[in-house]
């Protein structure tokens, strides 16, 4: 029997990240959360009602950013420590103590931005001339509508671990508690858990052992639906309570607001790919049912590459040379970092058991970003890690021209640098081959890492959050059914008689985190929209464009996502941008289709 993954220490550390640079131990951690505890309370005690002179307000937000630096240092380790093994006592009693001190800590300095908020406007104005984050106030002044009194933001914020529960309660029974059986092929048993089929099975070459997996897998989350469902259900019911205390007209437009994005920006990236991609994405699915030869596309074969026989295999060490060559573009600082990053440990390659799915970067202000990844071996995993790798470039250079308040972009424009590097990936790889089968390789990378991945998958998880909040803006609760039919309508909506939407992808809203993100999923392809138009830029105007998006990564949060996109050379007021990047996905899938023609006559 195949055994699976080892246990995380049995893994090399060279394989590990590192996080002595957050804290040296467990100890140091809780050291440090007693001491801000303690100085919260100081400062609270040192400033709560007192913020009505500008020079002491300023004081005051100094020692606020010290102490939300700390604060930051101490969920980041938190959260690094967990997800690499979602099964460690220590870590999840580590986890639970800071989940138990959030609210304390931040009631204790919900008082800031209560009391900043209700400054006159003439006061508000003589601040934001003399303070080092403006942009940070500026958000402050249009949330002023919505502010409730320092007394109730008080008890919210006391409250905030428990508006995180049903997240913590999801990952619980996603990491934890499903128990997955293992299914025969071939006479052979092969172990089942969200690592392996994510990582290993979902994309097989193999139909019959795709749809065995995807069929065991599909059985194990059904058993859990209604109680995963439970656990959405109190997380958008809260966040509707809070719109509605707020005095939001919905939803959407309470969680929109930190993003700095109007609705229409919102629904134009939902409604355009909808109607716009949809016809490129089913005549994918069609050349990638011809290529495999299979007597029907399925929904589970969706995620097979163009050529899985041709991928090539690579090491984590021959990877440096590939970011190398498509990062070099951004010049030596950025270079550096990357390489810091893997001669420092910043990046965790590792697979084992307990480890959370997908790959993310954390970047706390304290120290360093670190990657967090699952180093399969495959050629692709160089544009993850290339997407990941953007994240950390972006938060290098937002923090070191940045001070904390304004260094984080909007969630609308987080994801442009990441996706930016995927494309600048498969600009390097597409430049160095003549070969039709791996320039074939690449675009079909591109298209199903790349595009499929962010414009189609978290799109789609975006058009159906949209219509989950359209009920809970009605008053509806939401249930395993009405979930299962408002996913298995999205995807009819999109791929229509394309693809044979299979028994269980339904419950695909089961998988993801990002829903309880807020309105996470659909900055995905707005972030790729930008990435796109600005990697077209390099291409062609060199150096230029790179300065501007350099510049544009330095402004980190200082200014809004149209600011930003416009440093770049961008206009995201318009759907040009949009339209733009779905007519080059379409030249990517005629290309596909193209080669396919040319290998095949050969």
């Amino acid at each position: 029997m195949n055994t699976g993954l080892p246990l995380r220490k049995h893994v090399p550390d060279n394989e590990k990240w590192n996080l002595e640079d957050l804290f040296t131990n467990d100890e140091a951690f809780y050291n440090t959360l007693n001491d801000v505890l303690e100085k919260s309370a100081q400062f609270n005690q040192k400033y709560k009602n007192n913020l009505s002179e500008t020079k002491i307000i300023l004081d005051a937000l100094k020692e606020y950013e010290d102490l939300l630096i700390q604060f930051d240092r101490l969920g980041n380790y938190a959260e690094l420590r967990l997800s690499v093994d979602t099964t460690n006592e220590l870590a999840q009693t580590l986890n639970a103590k800071l989940s138990t001190s959030y609210g304390k800590i931040s009631s204790l300095l919900s008082f800031v931005e209560s009391e900043i908020m209700i400054l006159s406007d003439d006061k508000l104005k003589e601040l934001k001339e003399q303070f080092n984050s403006p942009h940070y106030l500026e958000k402050l002044i249009k949330r002023k509508p919505y502010q409730l009194s320092s007394e109730v933001e008080e008890v919210l914020a006391s409250l905030s671990p428990t508006f995180q529960s049903a997240y913590e309660l999801y990952g619980t029974t996603k990491m934890l508690d499903i128990a997955f059986e293992s299914f025969e092929h071939n006479h052979e048993m092969y172990p089942l858990d969200y690592a392996t089929f994510e990582n290993e099975y979902e994309d097989s070459s193999d139909p019959e052992f795709r749809r065995k997996s995807f069929e065991a897998f599909s059985n194990a989350l059904r058993k859990y639906q209604h109680t995963t469902a439970a656990t959405y259900n109190q997380h958008v019911q809260q966040e509707k309570i809070e719109a509605n205390l707020r005095g939001y007209d919905s939803v959407i437009d309470y969680l929109l607001q930190e993003q700095e994005v109007t609705r229409e920006m919102y629904d134009r990236q939902i409604d355009v790919i909808m109607s716009d991609l949809a016809p490129v994405m089913q005549k994918y699915a069609k050349i990638l049912q011809r290529i495999h030869n299979l007597d029907k596309m399925r929904f589970e074969d969706l995620k097979i590459s163009v050529d899985p026989s041709y991928e090539p295999d690579i090491s984590i060490e021959d990877s440096k040379q590939y970011i190398h060559g498509a990062l070099g573009v951004l010049g030596d600082d950025y270079i550096k970092m990357v390489d810091n990053a893997y001669n420092h440990q910043w990046i965790d390659f590792a697979q084992n058991k307990g480890k959370d799915t997908g790959a993310y970067c954390a970047s706390p202000y304290f120290t360093h970003s670190y990657v967090f990844i699952s180093w399969t071996g495959k050629m692709a995993e160089t544009f993850v890690l290339a997407h990941e790798l953007g994240h950390a470039g972006h938060f290098t250079l937002s923090q070191k021209h940045q001070h904390l308040l304004d260094s984080e972009a909007s969630m609308y424009f987080v994801e442009a640098p990441s996706t930016m590097n995927e494309m600048l990936m498969a600009n390097y790889l597409f430049s160095n081959s003549n070969d039709a089968r791996f320039k074939r390789w690449v675009i079909g990378s591109i298209i199903s890492r790349t595009y499929y991945h962010n414009m189609v998958t978290h799109l789609l998880e975006a058009a159906y959050q949209r219509e989950v909040y359209k009920k809970v803006d009605n008053g509806e609760s939401l249930t395993a059914p009405v979930l299962n039919k408002l996913m298995r309508n999205v995807y009819e909506q999109f791929f229509g008689d394309a693809v044979e939407l299979t028994d269980g992808m339904e419950l695909t809203w089961m998988r993801q985190p990002h829903y309880y993100m807020g309105l996470y999923s659909y900055t995905y392809s707005a972030g790729l929209t930008i990435g796109t138009v600005v990697s077209q830029k390099i291409k062609k105007e060199g150096q230029k464009a790179v300065d501007a998006w350099l510049e544009t990564l330095k402004a980190g949060g200082s200014k809004n996502p149209v600011e930003l996109a416009k440093v770049a050379g961008v206009d995201i007021t318009t759907n040009a941008p949009l339209k733009s990047t779905i007519a080059y996905i379409s030249e990517l899938v005629d290309e596909v289709e193209t080669l396919t023609n040319e290998i095949e006559h050969n």
